[in-house]
């Protein structure tokens, strides 16, 4: 291919720019050879002349094709070089926001300045087990490759993290030590993957500081060995560090800080326990405030070193510890504090004895003051005769000040490291480890010194093994592929390394001067240009004599030899270090005491870390024996790099060059020369270089076939090897053949072959794209002169029509216009004539209505004249007639009045005389007679009554007399005593009864008022309700006809919330089931470990699952049971000894919560009792106080109250008698078990009991009838009442009036003395009770008091403590409380069990001697019935039927359920009923219900629950047992569902069903546990499923061809051959998906799996195909494609297509995969407009923006006939999408379960229909 092919017109090539460093720029016309310059045209469209060098005939480089900008691996560019390189990183950078970027091996991450939703969980999940080149590039992928490499090959790996400051190393280091924290996760509880993460904040604190370039810059370097076990589980971790700058604790540069931890110190030194560090802020201080401004921007140093507190704590730092190293960091600033002040001769100088600082530095570090004093500003000179003491000059005391505080530092930083070490390492053995390597970039300054000049020596070194590295995989993969290999000419930088560390180098020379007594650096500048100045490494500058040039790989460095000496010395006086040693903390004398042995090891060395670290030694083991013979740092930096070097030669490397894209720390922000400097430095181009001189670009056969089958001729198709094609394409195309190699599975292409071949297919593609353009123009034009003869002819055919038409309505107008005129004229006559005719007519009727209307009016006059006539005389006739009538009137009234006033004087005259009063009091009189006749007879009735009274008053006074004689009588013969105590209690009897009544008046009062106040406030409330009754009827009536939409879509909301929340409820349950079989789990294989540590002779446990389990399904039991379930569960641990219950302590402890609950109850139980029995006290004594009134009734009640006490005190006795004469028949038949005792005597304890039994049964019927009697006499009492008006009348005795007998009256008296004594009895027994009560009461204050004081000591006892001690007491305590309680129900437990035990044996003893006596008795009665009968009668046994139950003896489950469980295959009931494991279970169950035997079931469903887990155990991997036993488990669910008994189950039951149902047990809790174990099968089957259908996904999904050709393949990089890749071809296809979804879908139904269970199972498969798929789309660039967008909308038309052929469409499967569907909808969707922005924005609801913006930005066009999207389209987007409230994940939780729910299935089997085949091995059950 000659040059003119390659530079012709529009060829696009490089050129130098001094701003961005290469421009973009095309060719205007074709290069031909031998001309001396370019015609170009820039992007800005301007012309420019490139010239061309002839000599060299160096032409520009040449651009690489659009299609291949923005590549994942840099290595799959076509042309590689320099401006290629940094053209690809920077559109990855700013136009994709990608700050990844593969380069071969090399990882290049771009420091963003800007946190980015990429490493979170979800990230490293989706990275995790997943190929390097399979995926964009990132950390993780890099670390994925290292832990793969790791575990495949066994061997160990590195990761080397380098870069200038603030590039991101730390930050990328601390990533991929995340990553392998979560992915090999420690399995014990040790948690080493999170204090290996905890180590990160401590060195950030003391190793990185603020930089001119890095606000967080780490000033060492480190190398971080994680440990991993033979599972390859993190076990412990191991740091080395390098080379501190403890320079930068003296002294800061402009805008720079010292270490963090100064920083964070002095922020924190308001807190009490730091009070004593007498800490300011840290302006105050000399070595914090060089820099200016000590603070930075979003940085809080308070919460920063809270951060870092809490690691020390993490990492097992005590407090103490902390408060030391707190102490010796503080010191170090009150050091830089002490003001020395200058003699005045000069040349001496002095500390104030007063200086604050001074003293704050020797208590802080506890040493002595005089001594600090003195030897700051002395030193010792030591010769071989005597020793003299020097004082030193202000700068030399000043400098011995600043080295004593960085050897402090120095030494302080060493001791850190070690104790971080010691915690993360571990005693276990380390199979491999990954070693990080966060290590310094070049470096080159305006002003280099030690420190540089180390670091770029360090880098050399690494660029060394970097290149032969690169150098050693090239050679491997042509000799993998067979191609012949040619030694490829790379930059060697052995002669630069050996300037530096060979004999006599540059650091012996510096070694050498530094033992010279007065060696300067001037001197060994002067050694260095004597002795290398021949070398072509080393230059001598032009204008200094003390500054020398390093060419180095990267650039050549200027350093200057000021300092070098000192640094190199690292020079510290013994006698400040003495003073150290003598300090009185123990930490502080440690730290210097240690210095002889491991400097070299400590900061102070440069390397900083302690020589107890267990790695090869540093340095060589010879001994130093006083400080000349010291070794220099320059010597210990180079030991400990030798060191590093052969670790990192010994393990795989991986590498990450991170680059800084600006100085200003901008986000986003890409300055192309600062980028190519670091690329040059960092060995990417070195990588390129070497990838170019061999054969850069590879292409698998069939990879080279698809791309490039358009470049075949047609003929050549026909063959079918693809390798013999490419061949003879290859050999047709490229004529020379050193530009290609055919390789074993690849073929090699030379730099710019692949541009050669797009070339040459973009013009196939031109060309024929030329062809079919040309064409279709053609037939469009044919179509439209066609189209345009139409027109033409149809236009001509109307026009003529159009014209014919007009002259047919030219005649037609013609014709009607003579019409038209014939007819207006004839009209126009007739209308002359009309109006003529009318006029006439109209003359004549006016004419003749005059006439006619005169003499009408005349008539009319005349009749008007008669009547006026008529009316005028009959008025005056009226007149005249009034006139007559009113005189006649008056006339007679005054004769009237004159007739009244004579009878009215009459009258009065006769009223005044007496006749008239006589007539008037007749009446009176007669009633005056009957009053007084009323009143005689009342006198009457009154003498009789007083009559009666005084007959009744002497009878009364002879009673009384009578009575009082007998009472004297009485006293005389009892005493009178009792009298008046009888006397006494009557009174205050009375005083009570006047009490009650005045409690009554006022409680009558109360009631009174409270019921008028609440009528009031009813009637109130009332009319409130009615008014709001009248508001809700009318706003009822506006919601109904304003809101019922409203209505309707607030109730589908609230029904979709409660959903939701439902959904997220049994989500949390089933998920707290799910941590409980992973914590299950993971104590199975903590115990399998224990095992195997320990391998203790003669030790036993039992297997993990049987305690795990049983200690799951135990505690049913003890809730189930009705009567005794405690002494049961008790006597069960019991039973299986004290072994078994030791080890399932949860059984116990679950016993313990029971008795707690129960113990708790009957209290509940107790205080209701009691207050009900207040209360009915309350009311007795109302009643009473009622009842006082009723005196007779209630004596009456009182003697019957009084009988029936007694029969029930007899009652009592008469029980107990029962009782101890049952206790003696089981003491005697204990003591008499071995002799049988006779009948007679037990027919005598039979008679005895009879009678007593007898006695109690007469008793009982006499209580009943006393009862009656009072229920009775109470409701005569309340007829009484209601029929009595006045209560308060009857003020005697009812039985007054009545004879009251002698002897009844002394009976009546003992009666009432008798009840005055119970009553006093009762009262004295209530005081005691409530004595006892209150004594309770308070030893339970006492007891509480002192547990509250107790518990308050612990309270500041632990406040005292840290959060760790904390913790650890309060699980002390915790232990300590469960113990006492376990202790005290243990004694009760024994108790119970000794009572239990008694009662069996004597249970047994009676039943025996019952037996025996029944047996006897049969034997008599069989012995007499012997002879009567005279032949035998056989009795024939009635066949019953079968009634769905299974018997089995109880040493036969274990058996059963080793057949029919744990020994079981699924395909052995192919033939037979679905789920007949779980029927035949239940018929077990039935018949243990049926017999009630309580422990039966609890035996069996225990054993059955912990057979199938341990089949599941075993069987994890194995989706048909998971989905047998998962159906089986629903299916006897189910059963006790619907034969529980309750009616809601029972709906759908047959009556033959009905009859199955359990009749004793409920087995509530048992459905519970069976539900949590269906959950568990059903993770265990999802995750079955899943683990088998995840590795196709990707496959199937997006890599297979669903759709033939359609796909583009474009030209690959270097990570498409990793190492990480295996050979062989793993894709599948979208058929073997579907395959193995039908074998899934077959298995569960045959096995009778529930349909809705099904429905669930492809729901959450579906979501997890949804979610690897679209993570997958999300983190690889090379499938966002139209064309993957066209496969994947194509196979998930399959997959829905398979739904509805499974009738699974139901299952919301395909709701699950809307994301999906949606990104294959966007990446088919047009990407330009702003109108394409708002469709994308309406159509991906379902995708993030995040995920939108993402899949935009990977978009890549296979061709470049494609666009690509443009930032301002992506910007569209986002602006569009800010008011979404999207979540922060970019991913998709691939491991998201949605809750499952079991719905009840009842089946219509009965259970008498079920027949067991006999291959079962069943034999043992009986059908019942």
């Amino acid at each position: 291919m000659s040059v003119s092919e390659l530079y012709s017109q529009y060829t696009r090539v490089w050129i130098p720019d001094p701003d961005e460093v290469w421009r973009s720029a095309e060719l205007t016309k074709d290069y031909e050879e031998g001309e001396k310059s370019l015609q170009l045209r820039l992007e800005d469209e301007t012309i420019r002349e490139y010239p061309i060098d002839v000599q060299s005939n160096q032409l520009p480089f040449l651009r690489n094709p659009d299609i291949l900008v923005g590549e994942n691996d840099l290595t799959a560019l076509s042309y590689l070089h320099e401006p290629a390189v940094l053209h690809n990183l920077k559109v990855r950078f700013l136009e994709s926001n990608h700050i990844y970027t593969y380069c071969g091996i090399v990882l290049v991450a771009i420091n963003p300045y800007e946190q980015l939703p990429i490493y979170g969980q979800d990230v490293i999940y989706a990275y995790s087990g997943q190929n390097m080149g399979d995926m964009d590039p990132h950390i993780f992928a890099v670390a994925e490759e290292a832990y793969k490499q790791m575990a495949r090959d066994e061997k160990n790996q590195s990761i080397i993290v380098s870069g200038e400051s603030g590039a991101g190393k730390t930050v990328s280091a601390k990533y991929a030590m995340r990553y392998f924290a979560t992915v090999g996760g420690s399995p014990s509880d040790t948690n080493i993957e999170e204090k290996v993460l905890a180590s990160s904040p401590i060195m950030e604190a003391i190793g990185n500081a603020k930089t001119t370039r890095n606000d967080n810059s780490s000033r060492f370097g480190k190398y971080i060995q994680i440990g991993f076990d033979k599972r390859y589980h993190i076990i412990g971790a191991n740091m080395r560090t390098y080379l501190l700058e403890k320079s930068r604790v003296v002294f800061q540069a402009d805008d720079e800080r010292n270490y963090h931890i100064f920083y964070q110190l002095c922020a924190a030194a308001s807190l009490p326990e730091f009070k004593e560090l007498a800490l300011t802020c840290a302006e105050d201080f000399f070595y914090t405030s060089q820099g200016g401004d000590t603070g930075i921007e979003g940085v809080e140093d308070a919460e920063d070193f809270e951060k870092t507190r809490q690691a020390f704590t993490l990492l097992g730092v005590r407090e103490s510890h902390q408060i030391n190293i707190f102490k010796i960091i503080a010191s170090i600033l009150h050091l830089g504090n002490v003001e020395i002040q200058a003699e005045r001769d000069g040349d001496s100088c002095s500390v104030s004895p007063q200086d604050e600082h001074l003293n704050n530095f020797c208590r802080l570090l506890g040493v002595e003051h005089s001594q600090m004093e003195h030897w700051l500003c002395h030193r010792k000179l030591v010769t071989t005769s005597e020793t003299y003491v020097k004082p030193m000059s202000l700068q030399q005391v000043v400098n011995a000040r600043n080295a004593l505080a960085k050897h402090i530092y120095a030494q302080l930083f060493g001791w850190i490291v070690e104790h971080i070490n010691k915690a993360l390492h571990t005693p276990l053995k380390q199979h491999s480890f990954i070693g990080v390597l966060d290590i310094y970039g070049f470096e080159t300054f305006e002003v280099n010194s030690f420190e540089q000049f180390c670091i770029n020596y360090a880098n050399e070194k690494l660029q060394q093994q970097f290149n032969s590295h690169v150098f050693k995989l090239e050679q491997e993969e042509y000799m993998k592929e067979q191609i012949p290999w040619t030694l490829i000419d790379f930059y060697d930088n052995q002669p630069c390394i050996d300037l530096i560390e060979a004999k006599l180098g540059i650091l012996d020379l510096l070694d050498e001067e530094c033992k010279v007594p007065k060696g300067t650096d001037q001197n060994w500048a002067q050694k260095l240009y004597d002795r290398h100045s021949g070398s072509q490494h080393f230059q001598k500058p032009r204008m200094s004599n003390t500054a020398f040039i390093v060419l180095h790989f990267a650039d050549k460095v200027e350093y200057l030899s000021d300092g070098f000496l000192e640094k190199n010395r690292d020079t510290v006086y013994e006698e400040q270090i003495n003073i150290l040693k003598a300090s009185k903390f123990p930490l502080v004398a440690d730290l210097f005491h240690d210095d002889k042995d491991s400097v070299p090891a400590a900061a102070a060395s440069g390397k900083g870390s302690s020589s107890k670290i267990n790695v090869r030694s540093a340095r060589p083991p010879l001994k130093a024996s006083n400080k000349e013979h010291k070794k220099t740092v320059g010597h210990q930096f180079r030991t400990s790099l030798h060191l590093l070097m052969e670790t990192l030669n010994a393990t795989t490397p991986h590498y990450v060059r991170c680059i800084k894209p600006n100085d200003e720390k901008l986000p986003f922000h890409f300055d192309p020369k600062r980028a190519v400097q670091q690329l040059r430095a960092c060995g990417v181009l070195e990588t390129i270089r070497i990838s170019a001189a061999g054969y850069p670009s590879r292409w698998a056969y069939h990879d080279f076939f698809n791309r490039y089958r358009v470049l075949v001729k047609k003929r050549e198709l026909a063959n079918t090897d693809k390798k013999a094609i490419c061949r003879s394409v290859l050999e047709n195309l490229i004529k020379d053949p050193d530009k290609f190699q055919f390789g074993r599975t690849k073929i090699f292409f030379r730099a710019g072959q692949v541009a050669y071949l797009e070339k040459l297919r973009a013009d196939k593609f031109r060309a024929a794209t030329i062809m079919i353009q040309k064409t279709v123009r053609g037939w469009l034009q044919k179509v439209k002169y066609r189209r345009l003869k139409a027109a033409a002819l149809t236009l001509q055919r109307c026009c003529r029509g159009l014209l014919a038409r007009r002259l047919a309505e030219h005649l037609r107008r013609t014709r009607a216009a003579v019409v038209f005129q014939k007819q207006y004229r004839m009209r126009r006559a007739r209308l002359a004539y009309q109006r003529a005719r009318r006029a006439a007519i109209i003359i004549q009727a006016f004419t003749r209505g005059v006439f006619v209307r005169r003499i009408y009016q005349q008539v009319l006059m005349e009749h008007k004249a008669t009547i006026l006539q008529k009316h005028l005389r009959g008025w005056m006739a009226r007149r005249r007639f009034q006139r007559l009538r009113g005189a006649a009137i008056v006339i007679q009234c005054a004769f009237r009045m004159l007739k009244a006033k004579q009878e009215l004087k009459a009258l009065k005259i006769e009223a005044r005389s007496a006749e008239h009063l006589k007539r008037l009091n007749v009446g009176m009189e007669n009633k005056v007679v009957q009053l007084q006749r009323k009143i005689d007879d009342q006198n009457k009735e009154f003498k009789t009554l007083s009559e009666q009274l005084s007959a009744v008053t002497s009878t009364h006074t002879m009673e009384v007399e009578k009575l009082k004689k007998e009472l004297a009588r009485y006293q005389q013969g009892y005493g009178g005593d009792s009298s008046l105590r009888l006397q006494e209690e009557v009174e205050s009897l009375r005083a009570e009864l006047q009490r009650a009544h005045s409690e009554r008046k006022i409680l009558e009062d109360a009631h009174t008022k409270e019921k008028d106040e609440l009528k009031k406030q009813v009637a109130v409330l009332e009319q409130e309700n009615a008014l709001l009754k009248d508001e809700k009827e009318q706003l009822n009536n506006q919601i109904l006809c304003q809101e019922k939409d409203e209505f309707a879509q607030n109730s589908v909301k609230e029904n979709l919330l409660m959903k939701k929340e439902l959904e997220e409820e049994r989500s949390r349950y089933q998920n707290l089931v799910k941590e409980y079989s992973r914590l299950e789990q993971r104590y199975d294989n903590l115990r399998d470990e224990m095992t195997i540590i320990k391998q203790t002779p003669g030790h036993r446990r039992n297997p993990s699952n049987q305690s795990s389990l049983e200690s799951d399904s135990n505690y049913p039991s003890i809730s189930t049971s009705e009567v005794g379930d405690t002494e049961d569960a008790l006597q069960q641990v019991e039973d299986i000894g004290l072994e078994k219950a030791a080890m399932d302590m949860t059984v116990f402890l679950k016993l313990q919560k029971r008795v707690r609950e129960l113990e708790q109850e009957r209290k509940k139980l107790q205080v209701q009792l009691e207050k009900r029995e207040q209360q009915d006290g309350r009311k007795v004594q109302v009643e009473q106080a009622k009842n006082d009134l009723y005196l007779d009734q209630d004596a009456d009640l009182a003697y019957n109250s009084l009988k029936r006490q007694e029969l029930e005190s007899e009652n009592k006795k008469l029980k107990n008698d029962l009782n101890e004469l049952r206790k003696a028949v089981a003491d005697q038949a204990t003591q008499n078990n071995s002799t049988h005792s006779s009948p007679d005597s037990y027919s005598l304890l039979l008679n005895q009991l009879k009678l007593a039994n007898e006695e109690l049964e007469v008793r009982k019927e006499e209580v009943l009838i006393l009862r009656t009697q009072i229920v009775s006499a109470d409701q005569r009492r309340l007829a009484g009442k209601s029929t009595e008006p006045n209560i308060n009348a009857r003020t005697s005795w009812p039985n007054s009036e009545k004879h009251v007998d002698q002897e009844d009256a002394i009976e009546a008296y003992h009666g009432v003395c008798q009840t005055n004594r119970l009553l006093e009895a009762q009262l004295q027994a209530q005081s005691r009770e409530h004595e006892e009560e209150v004594q309770g009461l308070k030893v339970q204050v006492e007891a509480l008091k002192e547990e509250l004081d107790k518990q308050q000591q612990t309270f500041c006892q632990t406040l005292l403590l840290s959060p760790e001690a904390q913790v650890e007491f309060g699980v002390q305590q915790e232990i300590s409380r469960l113990t006492n309680e376990n202790l005290d129900l243990k004694e009760l437990v024994e108790k119970l069990e000794k009572n239990e035990r008694k009662l069996k044996k004597q249970l047994k003893i009676y039943m025996k001697k019952v037996q025996d006596l029944e047996a006897a008795q049969a034997l008599a009665q069989s012995e007499r019935r012997r002879h009567e009968l005279n032949r035998q009668v056989t009795v024939q046994r009635k066949e019953k039927d079968f009634q769905g139950m299974l018997e089995y003896h109880k040493e036969d489950e274990a058996l059963l359920i080793r057949n029919l469980v744990t020994e079981l295959k699924p395909q052995t009931l192919a033939g037979t009923v679905p789920c007949l494991p779980a029927y035949v279970l239940y018929m077990c169950v039935r018949h243990a219900d049926y017999i009630n035997d309580d422990l039966k079931v609890h035996s069996l469903l225990t054993s059955t629950i912990n057979g199938i887990k341990k089949v599941l155990k075993k069987h994890n991997e194995d989706f048909e047992m998971t989905s047998f036993w998962l159906s089986n488990t629903c299916r006897l669910l189910h059963c006790l569902k619907q034969y529980s008994g309750d009616e809601g189950f029972m709906t759908q039951n047959t009556a033959k069903q009905n009859e199955h149902c359990l009749k004793n047990f409920d087995l509530t809790e048992y459905r519970q546990v069976l539900s949590d174990l269906s959950i568990q099968i059903y993770q265990q089957l999802i995750k079955i499923a899943e683990g088998v259908l995840q590795p196709m996904i990707v496959s199937a999904m997006l890599e297979n061809e669903s759709i033939q050709g359609l796909s583009g393949v474009k030209p690959t990089g270097y990570r498409k051959r990793s190492s990480s890749m295996v050979d062989g071809d793993n894709s599948y296809c979208l058929e073997a998906v579907i395959r193995q979804l039908n074998s899934f879908h077959t298995v569960m139904r045959d096995q009778g799996l529930d349909p809705e269970i099904i429905l669930q199972v492809f729901k959450q498969l579906f979501y997890m195909v949804n979610a690897v798929t679209l993570n997958n789309l999300l983190l690889r660039k090379d499938v966002c494609s139209w064309s993957t967008g066209m496969q994947l909308r194509y196979n998930i038309s399959q997959l829905e297509e398979w739904l509805r052929g499974r009738n699974l469409q139901q299952s919301g499967a395909v709701q699950t995969m809307e994301p999906l569907i949606q990104a294959a909808q966007l990446l088919q969707l047009k990407k330009k407009t702003p109108e394409d922005a708002e469709a994308i924005c309406s159509l991906c609801t379902s995708l993030s923006t995040q995920q939108i913006v993402k899949i935009l930005n990977l978009y890549t066009p296979l061709n470049e006939f494609e666009e690509r999207v443009t930032v301002a389209f992506i910007r569209t987007i986002q602006a569009q999408l800010q008011e979404r409230n999207d979540p922060q994940q970019l991913l998709l939780d691939s491991k998201h379960m949605f809750p499952v729910l079991f719905p009840f299935n009842p089946s219509s089997l009965t259970m008498d229909s079920i027949h067991i085949p006999a291959y079962l091995n069943l034999e043992f059950l009986n059908e019942v």
